[in-house]
């Protein structure tokens, strides 16, 4: 018993002194994290539209008292200037969010777009079945995103922010 007790402890110890693992959930399809890396907690969905040549669609949203970021992955987009700034209107499937917003292009696949906090914009994802980003002069790269559980996603977003670690 005492063997077993000093194995215990001795596992507890190594296992306390390992790499910190991520606070995760899951909401439907999206992934609900803290990473150890981040500061902040982000919500994430991936998915391949068949009706777009199977190509990856991934959404990721974080938010602060400061700022609300969406990073939108696509891999039809085909961008040349990482740092260049694109305009788009941006709408969900019942109501439009901003118009002529900022977002910047992170490599040729990737464009993030960081707002400053406005609680109605959370309101208006969290209702949103679909968003769109309608760059100006560029049908061609304009986007809609399925979002679906958006406000199920944000509401465990919002729990992970207020309980991280």
């Amino acid at each position: 018993m005492r063997r077993f007790l000093l194995v215990a402890g001795m596992l507890a110890g190594a296992w306390s002194a390992g790499p910190a693992l991520a606070q995760q959930s899951k909401v439907g399809d999206w992934t609900i994290e803290k990473r150890t890396q981040d500061t902040h907690c982000n919500a994430s969905r991936g998915y391949k539209d068949k009706e777009d040549e199977n190509r990856d669609y991934v959404i990721v949203i974080t938010y602060s008292e400061k700022a609300i970021v969406i990073v939108m992955i696509y891999d039809g987009w085909e961008w040349d200037k990482v740092g260049e700034i694109l305009r788009a209107d941006v709408a969900t499937d019942d109501a439009d969010i901003m118009k002529k917003a900022k977002w910047e292009v992170m490599d040729k696949t990737t464009v993030r777009g960081i707002f400053e906090f406005d609680q109605s914009i959370m309101d208006r994802l969290s209702k949103a079945k679909r968003l769109t980003l309608d760059f100006e002069d560029d049908d061609d790269d304009s986007i809609e995103m399925q979002v679906p559980r958006a406000g199920e996603a944000l509401a465990a977003l919002k729990f992970c922010e207020e309980n991280r670690k």
